[in-house]
């Protein structure tokens, strides 16, 4: 009897060992990065004097069930009239939550930068600056100019949001640094809006 309940314990003791070993083996894998249901660019006109005027005007990527990296979320066109100067704005929020990740990532603005690029770029009747306090290149605000000189009025501007570059790599210091991922870091956005200027 004596040497039976040993067996069983040195069986238990293995059977323990061995789902422990399994689950070592197997770990899950684990997701640090925020859940980002939509994505909202805010402009509103600049005048002369570079003060805010008129109404804000606002476009939004959305998804539900979270916008990934490689999937296209509902994109609303950005509708911007020529020869005007505005002041775009960002706001990230996480709706299945509840969470505002635009102060979250304003709070980590020393590891994170969006950049602007696409043909709205290419074909120079956009032109894009910068804006945030204190100087940081983030992209949360930006200033935006539209040529009146343009004689398209379809283009896109994608939209990527960078975290944990190297914000001194040569180049990346320009919001359409087309070369983004050789300043290291991972992509938490990547977004094309369609523009239509008027």
């Amino acid at each position: 009897m004596k040497n039976l309940r040993k067996v069983s314990l040195y069986l238990l003791a293995l059977m323990v060992f061995g789902f422990a070993s399994c689950k070592s083996e197997d770990p899950t894998q684990e997701n640090d990065g925020e859940v980002i249901t939509d994505v909202t660019l805010k402009f509103q006109e600049l005048n002369a004097s570079n003060a805010l005027v008129g109404s804000v005007l606002s476009f939004k990527a959305s998804d539900p069930q979270g916008i990934e990296v490689g999937k296209t979320p509902t994109i609303q066109s950005i509708s911007l009239a020529k020869g005007k100067k505005y002041q775009m704005t960002i706001e990230v929020t996480n709706a299945i939550k509840g969470e505002d990740i635009t102060q979250e990532i304003l709070t980590e603005a020393a590891a994170h930068q969006f950049f602007f690029l696409g043909q709205v770029f290419d074909s120079s009747f956009f032109s894009i600056q910068y804006a945030d306090a204190g100087g940081v290149a983030l992209g949360l605000k930006t200033i935006v100019t539209v040529s009146s000189s343009t004689g398209t009025n379809n283009s896109n501007m994608r939209v990527v949001l960078r975290h944990d570059l190297n914000k001194s790599f040569p180049g990346a210091s320009s919001p359409t640094f087309a070369n983004f991922a050789q300043a290291g870091g991972e992509t938490d956005l990547d977004l094309t809006f369609p523009v239509i200027l008027n």
